[in-house]
């Protein structure tokens, strides 16, 4: 059990390493068993946080992020959260005011996470795999720059289904009603 923690931070120490000395617009911590963003990362990016543009998250075990996370990587562009047991977002994620793709697929939100609204260059949301029965749809449709929503094999309310296609002027992915997830 030991070995196995100490090669997961060993993993992620490389990964680090390898994006602060390569210069990186990237920090790829993909299947690294975390449970949250290790607090010692930031002091290690400090110097290159403004560069890090798209960091990948998937596949760990993360159930939240901070809003220290949020405001230090505040010039992201693509934000890859697939496969944790994410089930909010902090209020923070306001100042991801440069973010265009966000993927949360695959997490626990019951709660379709309204701060994304407010995201000015957002152009792709993933929430598949989710628990989301209601979408705020008259704010998604306010969304200058949104071009897909994907919100397949989640429990959506019949009334989601009836009011969205008349309104957006983006594409809303949705499974038919009472679809089930194909096993992982």
């Amino acid at each position: 059990m030991l070995r196995k923690m100490g090669e997961a931070v060993a993993r992620v120490a490389r990964k680090v390493n390898e994006t602060v000395e390569s210069g990186s617009d990237t920090l790829d911590l993909a299947e690294c068993k975390l449970v949250s963003f290790p607090i010692g990362i930031y002091k290690v990016l400090r110097n290159v946080t403004d560069q890090i543009h798209l960091i990948t998250l998937a596949n760990n075990e993360l159930k939240s992020l901070t809003s220290k996370f949020m405001t230090t990587f505040c010039q992201l562009r693509e934000l890859r959260l697939e496969g944790n047991f994410l089930h909010r977002l902090p209020n923070e994620v306001s100042t991801l005011q440069h973010l265009k793709a966000i993927d949360l697929s695959r997490n626990q939100f019951h709660d379709f996470p309204e701060q994304l609204t407010t995201l000015p260059a957002l152009e792709n949301i993933n929430l598949e795999e989710n628990e989301i029965v209601d979408v705020p749809v008259e704010k998604l449709a306010a969304m200058p720059a949104l071009h897909l929503i994907n919100l397949r094999f989640n429990p959506l309310n019949a009334e989601v289904r009836v009011i969205a296609p008349p309104l957006i002027k983006f594409d809303m992915l949705m499974s038919p009603e009472g679809a089930r997830a194909p096993p992982p």
